[in-house]
């Protein structure tokens, strides 16, 4: 297994739509739009693949895709708070914010069969540098805090607490019973993969 980190782009949008129709549009049909759209823009959207192949198209959604060869194995998705308006648990979240980041990660996926071998960690490491690449600023996740405790995946969409610790973000405040926000600045130009 090689895997390589690529941008979500023209070029690479038929490995990314690969792997969002073989897991059935993933998280229910979601096609890693959820976070796009809030309140009444979200019910109208229509064909989710349409539109988010023409957000792609367009530049207006962004993520590091984890290729193993021509085959595409997971992604983390990342925008500034414009591009990704919607969050989960926004009363909890508005309540202890100070300032909004400059972007922030808003959810991962790993196909099944790269599940447990680090692309989900690979692919926030790709974000990363690729914000870093954009000028770079402050960087908030939204993980689910596992430790001492058996998840399901599907509570897994923001990644786990540990993993984004151990890639430099601090804890900033809780926003849900296991869910967190967490936060790190990224350097312009900082290299992580």
């Amino acid at each position: 297994m090689t895997l390589a980190v690529r941008p979500l782009n023209a070029e690479t949008w038929n490995g990314f739509a690969e792997l969002v129709e073989a897991h059935g549009g993933i998280w229910g049909g979601c096609w890693c739009l959820a976070f796009h759209f809030r309140g009444k823009a979200a019910q109208g959207i229509g064909d989710k693949r349409a539109k988010k192949e023409a957000m792609v198209r367009t530049g207006e959604t962004h993520a590091a895709l984890v290729f193993d060869g021509g085959e595409c194995a997971g992604w983390a998705q990342y925008g500034c708070p414009a591009e990704l308006p919607a969050i989960q648990n926004r009363k909890a979240y508005e309540e202890g914010l100070a300032a909004l980041p400059d972007s922030r990660i808003t959810c991962l996926f790993v196909g099944k069969a790269y599940r447990k071998r680090g692309v989900a960690d690979l692919a926030v490491r790709g974000a990363l540098e690729q914000i870093g690449e954009a000028g770079g600023g402050s960087v908030e996740a939204f993980p689910e805090e596992t430790e001492g405790r058996k998840v399901s995946g599907a509570f897994l969409w923001g990644g786990t607490l540990g993993m984004y610790e151990r890639l430099g973000f601090v804890r900033e405040r809780k926003i849900g019973k296991h869910k967190w926000v967490v936060r790190r600045g990224v350097a312009a130009g900082e290299r992580l993969t």
